[in-house]
C-alpha cells in the first residue's frame, strides 16, 4: 500500500459549483430513492400513516455507514467491491455473492422500468410495455454512447428532481402534531403486515446495488484522473476520507429526507382518507390528485419518472461491474464501447432481461416490495462481508475502520437481522 501523506496524495475531490457541492455520494443517495423505494415508502405511508415516519431518522445512520464503507473500500483499495472479493477471498464466496446481487439488480431494474412506465402512462397514452422498451433503449444509448463525465453530470441534476416529493408533501397539508409524534415516538407492531413493511423499507433503503455502485464510482473518478491501474489508485489521505464522510452524510441525509416526505405525503392524505392499499407508486400519484390537488399528484409522478432515469442505469451498470470484475473483464464507463465491448454487452443483456420481465404480466411495484423484503434478508451477510473487508489490513492498509464505524456497522447488521427474524417468526405464529 502506498504512503498516504498529504504531500504525496493530493485531494481527490475538487471542483466548483453545485456539482462539487453535491459530491459523489449524491448519485447513490438519489438512486436509493428509486421507483422501487418510492413505491415501498408510499405503501408504508398509506398503510400506517404518520406513525411510521420514525423509520426515516432511524435508517439514516445505517445508510451512511453502508455507503461510506463502500466508498472507502473503493478509494483505499483502488478496486470495486467484486474486484476486491475476487482478489482477496475464495471463489465460492465470490460466486455466491455475485449470483444474489446480479439477480437482485436485474429484478429491481425490471420493476423500476415498469414503475416508470406506469407513471409515464398517466401523461402519455401509450401501452406500458411500449414505454418500457422506449425508456430502456434511451437509457442504454446513454450508457453506451455517453462519456462518464456526461453521465455523472446528468445523474447529479436528476438527483435534484427528488425535491418534487417535498412539494408533494407540503401540498398534502400534513397535521403538524401527528407528524412530530410519528417522527420522534416509534410505534412498533409485532404483526406480519408491519414487520413486512419494515423489512421492505430496510431492504430497499440498503439495497445491494448501493454497495457496488459507490465503490465503483470512486474507481471511475480515479480512472477519469488518469489512474488506470490498481497500484496507481491505491491509498487515500485522511483529508480525502474526511471529505468523503461529509459528502456521504450530505447525500444520505438528502435521500433520507426524500423518504420522509414520501411517507408524509401519502400518510397525510391516503391513510387519512382510508386508502390504505396502495400497490404502485403511480397509483399513489393518481390517488393524491383528488385529495391533495393535481399539482401534488403531478409532482409525485414526475419524481418517479426522473429518478428512474437515474436508478435504472445504476442497477444495470452495477450488475455489469460485478460480472466484469468477477470474471476479470475490463469494465469502465470511462472506456468507449470498442475498448470494453464485453462490459457494454453485459449492460445490454441485463437491460434486455429487465425489459423481458415486464412482458411476463407481473405487478412491477408489488414485485418491488417483495424485492425489498428479499434484499432485507440478503443485506446482513453482505454488510458483514463489507465490514470484514474494510477491517482487513491486506486490503485497507492502515485505513481500517474506526471503533465507532464498526459499532454502527454491527448495530446495523443486528437490527436488520432482528427485523427479518421477527418477520419469519410471524409466518409461523
Amino acid at each position: 500500500m502506498k504512503q498516504d501523506a498529504q504531500s504525496e496524495h493530493q485531494p481527490k475531490k475538487g471542483g466548483k459549483g453545485l456539482g462539487a457541492l453535491l459530491g459523489r455520494g449524491i448519485v447513490s443517495g438519489a438512486a436509493d430513492d428509486d421507483p422501487c423505494a418510492i413505491g415501498t415508502y408510499a405503501s408504508a405511508g398509506a398503510r400506517f400513516g404518520p406513525d411510521i415516519l420514525w423509520t426515516a431518522p432511524v435508517t439514516l445512520p445505517m445508510m451512511f455507514t453502508v455507503v461510506y464503507l463502500s466508498s472507502k473500500l473503493g478509494q483505499v483499495s483502488g478496486r470495486g467491491l467484486f474486484h476486491a472479493i475476487r482478489d482477496f477471498y475464495p471463489r465460492w464466496l465470490l460466486w455466491t455473492v455475485l449470483v444474489g446481487v446480479v439477480i437482485g439488480n436485474t429484478v429491481e431494474a425490471a420493476a423500476n422500468l415498469g414503475g416508470m412506465a406506469a407513471a409515464m402512462n398517466l401523461f402519455i397514452p401509450l401501452p406500458i410495455p411500449a414505454i418500457v422498451v422506449a425508456v430502456a433503449f434511451i437509457l442504454l444509448c446513454l450508457q453506451v454512447a455517453g462519456s462518464y463525465a456526461l453521465i455523472r453530470r446528468i445523474f447529479r441534476w436528476l438527483a435534484l428532481t427528488l425535491l418534487a416529493y417535498v412539494g408533494a408533501a407540503l401540498l398534502a397539508k400534513p397535521d403538524l402534531t401527528a407528524m412530530l409524534w410519528g417522527t420522534f415516538i416509534p410505534s412498533i407492531k409485532f404483526d406480519k403486515a408491519f414487520l413486512s413493511i419494515i423489512v421492505a423499507i430496510i431492504g430497499t433503503t440498503l439495497s445491494a446495488y448501493l454497495y457496488t455502485w459507490q465503490s465503483n464510482e470512486e474507481v471511475e473518478e480515479e480512472i477519469a484522473e488518469g489512474k488506470t491501474t490498481v497500484q496507481e489508485r491505491q491509498g487515500a489521505s485522511d483529508r480525502d476520507l474526511r471529505q468523503t464522510k461529509r459528502d456521504i452524510l450530505v447525500a444520505m441525509t438528502f435521500s433520507n429526507l426524500i423518504m420522509y416526505f414520501v411517507i408524509l405525503a401519502t400518510g397525510s392524505t391516503l391513510y387519512m382518507h382510508g386508502q390504505t392499499n396502495i400497490e404502485t407508486a403511480a397509483q399513489a400519484a393518481e390517488a393524491l390528485k383528488p385529495i391533495a390537488g393535481e399539482a401534488a399528484g403531478f409532482l409525485f409522478a414526475a419524481g418517479i419518472v426522473s429518478v428512474g432515469f437515474l436508478a435504472v442505469p445504476v442497477m444495470t451498470t452495477g450488475a455489469a461491474y460485478d460480472l466484469a470484475q468477477s470474471f476479470g473483464i475490463k469494465g469502465s464507463l470511462n472506456a468507449k464501447a470498442r475498448e470494453a465491448p464485453k462490459f457494454y454487452a453485459i449492460i445490454g443483456v441485463v437491460t434486455a432481461v429487465a425489459i423481458a420481465m415486464n412482458f411476463l404480466g407481473f405487478n412491477p411495484m408489488k414485485a418491488l416490495v417483495w424485492s425489498g423484503i428479499v434484499q432485507g434478508f440478503a443485506t446482513p451477510p453482505l454488510l458483514l462481508l463489507l465490514l470484514l473487508m474494510t477491517n482487513n489490513r491486506r486490503i485497507m492498509g492502515d485505513k481500517v475502520n474506526s471503533r465507532a464505524i464498526n459499532i454502527i456497522g454491527c448495530v446495523t447488521t443486528a437490527v436488520i437481522f432482528s427485523a427479518t427474524a421477527g418477520l419469519v417468526v410471524t409466518w409461523f405464529l
